[in-house]
Formats: structure tokens, sequence, C-alpha cells
């Protein structure tokens, strides 16, 4: 018997599944009315009128008038919005700061809006509204939810409320998911992750748990440590638990661990939340990619990654995207982010209507020998060789190893495994094969005898667990980068291994 918030979820999905199909039915009209609206909202500010806005006619003017920048370029900027300058980079003062960290210089703080604010939260909802008119299935709103998330307690600085996107987000939870959502605001506040941890563990065991949403690599630590607790599967403790939502990060590496932990295989809904933006959810359980939020005043420019870092890139917008081409993701937003490099690659698997994957970082590649390796690249060839084996992965990274000892310089793979390979030979070939077919350069390069076969380094369990913790990012949204250009991770995990 469901209740009647689940029959209710029905006919408010197949509203909302319209509207949204609207838009996405008309994607160059609707992008063209977002660009316009947001040259005209902003055109006062002072950004605005350092770069011209009133006399900006048409997308070529803008980019002839306003250069891709990054967070560092915009800095000037959001300082004078941080000490509480009004009308700057978007009208008025921002309702809130989210807070991340730079990899160059301290502390990120992204604004968000009155404008840009209800865009995060529809987004959310509506990606478990289109998966409710997709399958049928609403009973799961009857049950308790739990999303992983960071604290929702806030700072102020300069009038501004400031805190982690996640922890802004919960303070926008819908009235009728209050009573359903766990874990406790008390839970939630607390700061150390572990701890954390095994407080949600204490509170969501004996509940009838049917929604769980956060990162993988964190909801799979809670899975653990619920399993350690009462000796069953997770689909066992919870019988109803038949959807997992995440994003973050691609999920593929981690089903298989996931269904040996679950017992089961569970709907999943992936999203791609960041504090900039709410930019894509899946709004087909069988087609691959997520659906790009078109209207959600955010205007999309890409360039293709491969030419990123030459002098003048040609910049496009969605009119003229292509299949399978990775590109570099800029945005302008009503949050007051102009031309704005958030360093994500995205590539497109449809265009009618526009659905994307995330394919990795613009800084997180690896071409120590211009193999110009990307995420996606090495998070396919794992799938492909672990494809119907015993072996799983918790986590994994990619390093160049460019002064070996003796021999060739390889790639380093650092893998901590839940089921080890019988053939660690084997898994090596057919990681290679995988990689080489996926990409030319690499192939050329180990043909060519500049590169040796990769190397697979074993990690001790819950070793990159031990790195997070000690870097001061265990939990919360962040999570370990699929490969680098550099050996810093390589050199703190061999570190680790040694001390543990």
């Amino acid at each position: 018997m469901s209740s009647i918030k689940a029959a209710l979820s029905k006919p408010f999905a197949k509203l909302i599944a319209k509207r949204i199909n609207k838009w996405a039915s008309q994607p160059v009209e609707t992008q063209d009315k977002v660009f316009q609206d947001l040259i005209k909202e902003a055109k006062n500010t002072v950004f605005g009128k350092d770069h011209k806005f009133n006399t900006i006619q048409s997308y070529e003017d803008f980019k002839n008038l306003v250069p891709v920048r990054d967070y560092e370029s915009l800095r000037p900027y959001v300082e004078r919005v941080v000490k509480g300058e009004e009308n700057i980079i978007w009208k008025g003062k921002p309702l809130y700061f989210a807070k991340t960290s730079g990899t160059t210089s301290g502390a990120k703080y992204i604004p968000i809006t009155k404008a840009s604010m209800p865009t995060h939260v529809k987004a959310a909802r509506n990606a478990i509204l289109m998966y409710i008119h997709e399958t049928g299935n609403s009973k799961f709103v009857d049950g308790k939810m739990i999303f992983l998330q960071g604290s929702p307690i806030l700072e102020e600085k300069n009038g501004v409320k400031l805190g982690r996107l996640s922890g802004i987000v919960a303070h926008y939870v819908p009235k009728y998911l209050q009573k359903n959502r766990m874990p406790s605001l008390e839970t939630n506040c607390i700061e150390d992750w572990e701890t954390k941890v095994n407080a949600i563990v204490d509170e969501t065991v004996n509940e009838d748990m049917t929604v769980i949403s956060g990162i993988p690599s964190w909801v799979q630590m809670y899975f653990e440590k619920l399993t350690e607790r009462k000796g069953h599967k997770v689909g066992e403790i919870f019988k109803n638990f038949n959807l997992f939502i995440f994003g973050g990060v691609n999920y593929e590496p981690y089903r298989a661990k996931f269904e040996n932990l679950i017992g089961r295989r569970v709907d999943s809904i992936e999203l791609y939340p960041a504090s900039e933006g709410f930019f894509a959810f899946q709004d087909k359980q069988n087609e691959r990619g997520m659906l790009l939020q078109l209207n959600s005043g955010i205007f999309y420019e890409f360039i293709e990654a491969e030419h990123f870092f030459e002098k003048n890139p040609e910049r496009i917008t969605i009119k003229d995207v292509k299949l399978g081409v990775n590109y570099v993701m800029i945005i302008s937003t009503n949050a007051g982010l102009w031309a704005y490099n958030i360093g994500d690659t995205v590539e497109f698997t449809s265009l009618e209507p526009y659905r994307v994957i995330v394919s990795g970082r613009i800084k997180h590649f690896i071409s120590a020998f211009g193999e110009h390796v990307i995420g996606k690249e090495v998070e396919q060839a794992l799938k492909d060789a672990i494809k119907n084996t015993e072996i799983s992965v918790n986590e994994f990274t990619v390093a160049p190893q460019i002064n070996p000892a003796e021999g060739l310089p390889y790639h380093e793979w650092f893998i901590e495994f839940e089921n080890e390979p019988k053939d660690k030979s084997k898994l090596i070939e057919d990681l290679e094969t995988s990689l080489q077919k996926q990409n030319s350069y690499y192939y050329d390069l180990i043909e060519g005898k500049v590169l040796r076969q990769l190397v697979i380094t074993k990690i001790k369990k819950d070793g990159f667990q031990a790195y997070m913790k000690s870097i001061g990012k265990l939990g919360g949204q962040n999570k370990i980068p699929r490969l680098s250009n550099d050996r810093k991770i390589a050199d703190a995990l061999y570190k680790l291994q040694l001390t543990k």
C-alpha cells in the first residue's frame, strides 16, 4: 500500500518531465535566452561595466570582450565580493559562499546568489522526479533517506553565510522529506568523518532505509561499517533499499564492490553538482550520460581539451559540439561567474537531447611523454579489465614513473583491491589492451619503446583513506584524482605504505 505522498509524486513527476522535455527539445533557443538574460541582469555590475556588457549584442561580442578565466584570474573581483561590496559580479550581494579548497592558493569562495540557489535545489529534486516518471517507482518516498554530506553548520563572512555546498543545500530539503531524512542534524554537524560515519551507522542500522546518496567512496565506507556491525549484506539490513544517488565520481569502478556489499543490484541516479552550479543529472536509466541543464541560469561554452592550452583556442556553444570529443566546459552563471573554467572536461554522449559524461579534469591527466591519457580512459580500462572476473577494486589512481631505477619509464597504477587478481600479469595485459585501444598516443609510445608496460602497485586496505586523512580531506565532497601528471600522490602513498 503506497502512501498519499507516493501517489501524488507521480502526477507531479509527469508535469516536471513535460517541462524538462520542452526546453530540452529547444536547446539552442533555451541557451540563447539564458545568455541574453545574464547579460541584461549584470550589465550594471562592476564586471559588466568593465567588460562593456551594454554593447554586447551577440555571442561573438561576448567572446571578444570576456576572456576565459579560472578562479585565480577572477579572484580580484571575488575578493571584493568577499569583503562585502555589492554589485561586483552579480546584482547585490550573494546569499552564500560555497567554500572549497583551492589547489594553488588556499580556499576558494564561490558565490551562490538568490537567482542561482533555487537551481541547485530544483535539479536535485527533478532528477528524482524524472526517475519516478520513467520507472513508476515511487514507494521509496515513504522510507528513510540518507544524504552523506558535509556539515550544515555555516560561518559568516561580512554578512554572507559561508560553508560547503552540501552543507548549504542541506538547509533546503523540502518539508515533505524532512521527516524521512537522516541522519539527525546533530550527527550531520560532526566534523570528523570517521566519527560521523560511526554515528550514522548507529542512527540508521535499524531504520527502513530506501534511498542512500553520496560520493561512492564515502558511501562504501558507510556500507562496510554496516556489514561489520550486523554481519549481513546491506540489502538484507535494508530490505527496501532500491535507489542509490551519487555524484562527483564515476560509479563504474565501484559497481562490483557495491553490488557485493549490497548483495543485489539497485537502481542508481548520477548527478553532476558543483559549487559553481548544478550542471546535469541522469534522466534515463538506460541512456548513457546526464541531461545538461540548459535552463538553469547557466550559459555553456566548450573548448576542445586537446587545444585548450594553445594561445587562442576556439570557443563554441552547444550548437557546434560533436559526440565523443573531450571538451573543457566553460560557464557563465547567474551567480556572477563569467566565461569561467571550472576545470572539468566533458564528453557528449547524445545531442538530442544534450547529454554529457564527466571525462576528467583538465589538470588531471598524464602527458609526461605526450600521451594525453585522461581519467575516463583509465576508468574504462579498469572496467574492461575486471569485467567477468572475480576482481573488485576499492580505489585507484595512476601516476607516471619518469625516472625508474632500471628500464624504460612507465605508468604506475596504485590499486587497493577488495578481491585481488589470481593472475596479476593477466590484469596488466588487459589494462594495457584497453588503454592502447582507447588512446593512440599511448599505443605509439609503447610500440616505439618510449614507455614500457604499466606496473601495478598494490595498496594496503584503507590506504587511500589513510592518505586522504593525512591531507585533511577525509569524507565530504573530497575525492581521489584518478590520475595526475606528477608523483605527489604516488610518493605520499608509498610513504604511508612504509609507515603503516
